[in-house]
């Protein structure tokens, strides 16, 4: 399904140079869907860690997968509860399962005193996440969100040029994104059925959205959300070819916008899709009170732009754009959130993508479902960990 390719995009690019000589880690994998593959390849790109553990409740998946990976000497567990109680000297696992389970599986590991690498969303709702990080609060272990977009370039530009004042004070942001035609019923129906996944596009593609604008302008709080969510083509039996049944199975959004009021009076206007009557919902924007800077839209969410950025700002009563050229050489992505990870666990230090952050994208998108829910505006309100 070409239309989807992008979610292979951190799969096949070189790998970058950030193997470790330090001590052997031994890693647990716990889901072995899709992304448990890119995961899989990294760990093993890796000269100083052996997967010694695989889980998952589907029976022989968790062999399967060992098998089409090329994983070795590993022992397969039923559930990650049983990998973690079945492995005393694990020192960390990735979390790959199907989004309603990510919050069970990252407070056991954390709680059993083991690191985690916990793959996007972070979970479904609000509650969950903040348990999530009173678990790593009182672990002391290192728990990273698997946001490899942070790590290319063209990211980290954005928050260089927001953070550099060339913008002013930032007072609005319009970003989103998404795919024509791209529900991900390739992947099975944990995506898109609410028992498993909860949240649809909104959490899957969505999340990494927000976080290119939230860390750019330094995670500000969430204060009120009014929330919008649909799900016309999912629901729609003509949708999928061969497979009008995934009609039936469909449970989540595949379109959702939001207004956002953040800290510091920035507003927020987001959308995103996994399925349209159009090519993009529109570029990133980020306005400032000296000047504005254009984000280029990617035909399919992919974790960077769509094209050279530009800064516009007038300098007296001319008015300039400026072009910021696209910046390569990134490396692989997935590689550069494994590496890191590894460090951190390894080291003791503070995760690459911490989750105070990842808990207020979390409330945006929880609070966008609420606020769809109940037809109003929501106050985002997130206890204290």
């Amino acid at each position: 399904m070409a239309q989807i390719s992008g979610l292979d995009a951190y799969k096949d690019a070189p790998s970058a140079e950030v193997k470790s000589t330090g001590r052997r880690m031994r890693v647990g994998i716990i889901g072995c869907g899709w992304i448990a593959e890119s995961h899989a390849d990294s760990y093993k790109r890796m000269d100083d860690v052996d997967i010694v553990a695989l889980a998952d409740i589907v029976p022989g998946k968790a062999e399967e997968f060992a098998k089409r990976m090329g994983i070795e000497g590993a022992r397969y567990y039923d559930s990650g509860n049983a990998l973690i109680d079945g492995e005393k000297e694990l020192d960390c696992v990735s979390v790959c399962t199907y989004n309603r389970q990510h919050a069970p599986c990252t407070i056991y590991a954390l709680d059993h005193g083991v690191n985690v690498l916990l793959e996007k969303p972070m979970c479904v709702t609000l509650d969950e996440a903040v348990e999530i990080c009173r678990a790593e609060k009182r672990s002391g272990k290192v728990l990273s969100i698997g946001f490899q977009p942070r790590f290319d370039k063209n990211m980290k530009m954005v928050k260089e040029i927001v953070e550099s004042g060339e913008l002013g004070d930032v007072y609005y942001i319009q970003t989103g994104g998404g795919r024509r035609r791209g529900i991900p019923t390739p992947f099975g129906t944990t995506f898109i059925e609410n028992e498993t996944a909860g949240l649809g596009a909104l959490a899957d593609i969505g999340c990494y959205s927000l976080d290119m604008v939230l860390n750019a302008i330094g995670y500000p709080k969430p204060l009120t959300v009014t929330g919008y969510k649909s799900d016309f083509f999912g629901k729609d039996p003509k949708y999928y070819s061969g497979h009008p049944e995934y009609a039936k199975l469909f449970g989540v959004d595949d379109f959702a916008a939001a207004f956002v009021r953040l800290e510091g009076g920035i507003i927020l206007d987001f959308r995103i899709a996994w399925a349209m009557h159009i090519d993009t919902p529109g570029d990133t924007i980020i306005l400032g009170t000296k000047a504005g800077l254009r984000i280029p839209s990617t035909d399919c969410w992919n974790g960077s732009i769509g094209g050279p950025m530009k800064i516009y700002r007038t300098i007296g009563t001319t008015t300039v754009e400026t072009e910021v050229p696209v910046l390569t050489g990134s490396g692989n992505l997935f590689d550069h959130k494994i590496r890191t990870f590894l460090d951190a666990s390894r080291d003791g230090t503070a995760a690459p993508i911490p989750s105070s952050q990842i808990l207020y994208n979390q409330a945006i998108l929880d609070g966008i479902a609420r606020s769809s829910d109940l037809g109003r505006e929501i106050e985002i309100e997130i206890p204290e960990i």
